[in-house]
């Protein structure tokens, strides 16, 4: 059995007292944190503050920033939106990447098509060279080739490639 409750580093749980404990800072000062903008925790339906350990961390990193780096509170806020906007900007160069991926992937597969194409039409073939529809022997299933004229389940193939079935005999069938 699955729990459609995933508990993530971003998952707001922490109440504000257990927040000032986790981070060594009173109640206030992260109340402060919050109306500057600092470290915006989510609400609770009673619209009381619930802190995620991802705002534990940066509670620390604010404290650190201040005590042992001197940054003032509007620096710290910058510092804070810089690393959010880097991380936002990682995620997206990820996705990014699959997706090229992809699509070469894609690319490599219809250049492969491409050149079988190329090879038939070179091949010289006048007699039933054209390119026909066929469907394959696993219906449901779009074959690698892809579909034709949006037809699913079906991919080009020369005419020429297609083995003739023998016709039964009309004179042995009586």
């Amino acid at each position: 059995m699955t729990s459609d409750f995933e508990l993530t580093d971003d998952t707001p749980v922490y109440v504000i007292s257990v927040a000032a404990q986790l981070s060594g800072l009173h109640p206030q000062t992260l109340r402060a944190y919050d109306r500057l903008g600092l470290v915006s925790p989510g609400r609770a339906a009673g619209r009381g503050r619930r802190y995620s350990l991802r705002d534990i961390l940066s509670l620390r990193e604010v404290q650190r920033l201040s005590q042992e780096e001197g940054i003032n509170l509007n620096g710290i806020k910058r510092i804070l939106e810089l690393e959010l906007a880097g991380r936002r900007n990682r995620i997206l160069v990820a996705e990014l990447t699959a997706e090229i991926s992809q699509l070469r992937a894609e690319l490599e597969s219809t250049r492969a098509v491409a050149a079988r194409l190329a090879t038939l039409a070179r091949g010289g073939r006048t007699e039933g060279a054209a390119l026909v529809p066929v469907r394959p022997a696993s219906a449901g299933r779009t074959p690698v080739g892809g579909a034709v004229g949006g037809v699913p389940g079906t991919q080009a193939v020369a005419a020429a490639d297609i083995q003739p079935q023998p016709r039964p005999n009309v004179a042995d069938a009586g």
